[in-house]
């Protein structure tokens, strides 16, 4: 028997173990985005440094502007043994509406679903769930080996789901100590249950507020209607020329830098065989929108995005109110691929609004995040580890997808500590995410956390 044999052996033996340590984090409210939770957000935090100290590893809680950052470090055998820097996340969403959740979303339960058992609660997947994934397979390498197969660094931030504000300069503060090999992320998605994949390619992310201010004060629609601007008239007008009768998007230079992806990835991607029709019927839809003449996963994966995500202005109360408001707002996010600059993004925004609105308005724009799109090599010796670990967990080959959405610390991590990301998660499009309800699929967490025991074997020779 081999030693990482001998390891998941353990794992198996210790299972429910692993299983409960990951349902007493989800029991903590750590909830980034509201200061009432903040108590909760550094308890989570101590919790996984106290895990990890009994597992060996220097483990402390840094403090930020915002929630503490945990890092810990394991020596693993020391020499030129690979160094990996596991980066999660302890904070979680919100559990709003809480009314639709079918139980409370702090108390864990498991329920039964159509692959088995689940675990339903906030954070469930996103991220506490899959952190104890990896979490899980430390222990295992620590009971059976008394160490670690490669040297270790983990970075968990609690910012993540209010966009890592702290996060990022406290990375920047401590490049030397984070330096690293490879960066392990599980926070993505496998194709199916039956299938793994590693992710690799994220689309950025510009997202903007734009703010339309007319007159000095909200007017009676009946004394200035046909002579008073309306904002909201206005706002709309441009915003509705965004796109073309085709789906392209109308911001000047918005393509620069877009590249058309290869046929040999055109062909691995429709070798997937995707159903779009189903895709989007599970959330109640029928017609494919987007670009025409380009491929469902092209659109998805590989294609940049311009949404409006929301609006607002004058009286939407009950009743009427027949005002021509003053001021109209809206909130756009544009999903940007690799090639994409951010900032030309922003300013060509910027001039398609004011293109387009009378003079008599006053436009200000808010920027509240900007990161480009990021593609991640194929041929490293971390990515061929990981796909072979996941085909000897599966017994079937891992696919190589693209990810719709984005994970600005990849970007960050590239960026500040010259790190390329391996993108292993286990995730499923049916979690619900940032939803009521979100779950993670028991059968997930089990091979989630075998195939992390088996990479480290790869990587660590055991």
């Amino acid at each position: 028997m081999s030693v990482t044999e001998a390891v998941l052996a353990r794992l198996e033996a210790d299972f429910e173990g692993a299983t409960q340590t990951w349902l007493d984090w989800l029991r903590i409210p750590s909830i980034s985005a509201q200061p009432a939770h903040a108590a909760d957000c550094r308890e989570a935090a101590a919790f996984a440094v106290a895990r990890l100290a009994e597992m060996g590893f220097t483990a402390g809680l840094r403090e930020t502007a915002g929630h503490p950052v945990v890092v810990a470090h394991h020596p693993g055998p020391g020499g030129d043994a690979p160094h990996l820097l596991y980066y999660g996340h302890y904070d979680v969403q919100p559990a709003d509406p809480e009314a639709l959740w079918h139980s409370p979303p702090f108390d864990p339960v498991l329920t039964d679903g159509p692959h088995g058992r689940r675990v339903v609660a906030r954070g469930a997947v996103d991220d506490k769930g899959q952190v104890a994934m990896w979490l899980g397979a430390f222990r295992a390498w620590h009971a059976q080996t008394g160490s670690l197969p490669c040297r270790i660094t983990v970075l968990l931030e609690g910012e993540e789901e209010t966009g890592s504000v702290n996060f990022k300069p406290f990375v920047v503060a401590n490049k030397a100590e984070l330096k690293a090999d490879i960066a392990v992320i599980s926070d993505t998605n496998m194709w199916d249950i039956d299938t793994p994949a590693v992710s690799t390619s994220l689309r950025g992310m510009v997202y903007m507020q734009v703010d339309l201010k007319a007159a000095s004060r909200d007017l009676h629609s009946g004394m200035y209607g046909g002579s008073a601007l309306n904002p909201i008239n206005a706002l709309t007008h441009a915003l509705g020329g965004l796109k073309d009768a085709a789906g392209r998007i109308q911001v000047p230079s918005f393509y620069d830098g877009v590249r058309d992806i290869s046929t040999r990835q055109a062909n691995q991607w429709s070798a997937l065989g995707f159903a779009e029709e189903a895709f989007l019927g599970n959330v109640g839809l029928r017609i494919p929108a987007g670009e025409a003449g380009r491929g469902a996963l092209e659109r998805l994966w590989a294609r940049p995005t311009a949404d409006i995500n929301g609006i607002w202005g004058g009286y939407s109360g009950p009743g009427s109110k027949t005002v021509i408001p003053s001021e109209a707002g809206a909130k756009i996010s544009f999903r940007l691929v690799p090639g994409q600059d951010p900032k030309g993004v922003v300013e060509g925004f910027k001039a398609f609004i004011r293109a387009r609105v009378p003079a008599d308005a006053t436009v200000t724009f808010s920027v509240f995040g900007e990161g480009p799109g990021i593609e991640i090599p194929t041929d490293s010796r971390f990515v061929q580890a990981a796909m072979a670990a996941l085909q000897d967990e599966y017994g079937r080959p891992a696919v190589l997808i693209g990810c719709g959405g984005s994970i600005p610390v990849v970007e960050t991590l590239q960026r500040e500590l010259g790190l390329d990301s391996l993108l292993m998660g286990f995730g499923l499009e049916d979690d619900q995410i940032h939803s009521p309800n979100e779950k993670f699929e028991l059968r997930c967490f089990h091979q989630g956390m075998r195939s992390h025991a088996r990479l480290l074997g790869r990587l660590g020779g055991g």
